[in-house]
């Protein structure tokens, strides 16, 4: 096993075969910064729910996962074998609300990705139909920056720009349906694609989870403030009244934001999955 790839939250690993062990850590990353405190279980919660959709979007699209439970010992729980895949360079980012980024983009332009958006949406509205609004994985800020659409066909060409489009729409769409049915909302998600060595556009990374999601109770949400959230937002939150300027290296994490995040990702596992989460 030779370790290829270190993340700021996950791990890769080369397998005999030619297989990708992909691991992840209790790291948390914010603001592209991974912060020096470990939440206990993260990595096995994030790990096991991306294997839950991935299991359920399996008629949607391919995806990466060759086994769960094929994995080195000492990653159980944690850790997926999956398929090399050659990653598309564009983030696929589905919207069904106005929070985050895609808020300070609407604010500023009245749109998000090149997206009209009716004018005096409020943060935390939810949009007409969810939009798709793409970002750049590579930057000279460093950091993710939106692309229009038309940005998206000249990159990878139209026909891959328009299958990842419905297909991170359809994924979206799905998963909100079902996580509203369990009471929660999926605001919005990001989604990375590869093609694997037959050239099929396969879903890879991780899927619909508290790290590439945001995740808000239903019962909770009401337009026009930050809502209540089950994902690395909050982690966001915190860091931000700390006064910390969100470059290396981040600040510790007190131990009661660490246990209230821990909380919050066991929460939206149990919702959707069905299943009761037993700490590691």
């Amino acid at each position: 096993m030779k370790h290829i790839h270190a993340g700021k939250v996950r791990d890769l690993y080369e397998l005999d075969g030619g297989d990708i062990l992909l691991v992840a850590s209790d790291r948390v990353s914010v603001y592209d910064v991974s912060l020096p405190t470990p939440i206990p279980d993260k990595g096995k919660l994030l790990n096991q729910l991306s294997a839950w959709w991935f299991e359920r979007m399996a008629d949607v699209v391919p995806n990466h996962v060759v086994s769960t439970t094929d994995v080195p010992a000492e990653f159980a729980g944690r850790a997926m074998r999956c398929k090399p895949l050659k990653m598309v360079q564009v983030e696929c980012i589905a919207r069904g609300y106005l929070a985050g980024l895609g808020l300070r983009e609407y604010q500023r332009d009245g749109k998000i990705s090149g997206v009209a958006l009716p004018p005096g949406l409020l943060e935390g509205d939810k949009l007409p139909e969810p939009i798709f609004t793409p970002t750049t994985k590579i930057s000279d800020t460093g950091h993710d920056e939106f692309m229009t659409f038309d940005e998206v066909m000249n990159e990878i060409g139209e026909d891959t720009a328009k299958r990842l489009r419905e297909l991170t729409l359809e994924i979206y769409t799905k998963g909100a349906e079902h996580a509203a049915k369990q009471g929660v909302i999926i605001a919005d998600t990001k989604l990375e694609f590869g093609f694997d060595v037959d050239g099929t556009l396969t879903l890879g990374d991780e899927v619909l989870t508290s790290d590439s999601s945001r995740f808000w109770p239903a019962d909770e949400w009401e337009p026009g403030r930050p809502q209540h959230a089950f994902d690395k937002q909050f982690v966001r939150d915190w860091s931000r009244s700390t006064g910390w300027d969100q470059t290396p290296p981040g600040p510790e994490i007190p131990a009661d934001i660490v246990e209230q995040t821990r909380q919050r990702y066991t929460e939206v596992y149990e919702r959707i999955t069905g299943k009761t989460w037993i700490r590691g």
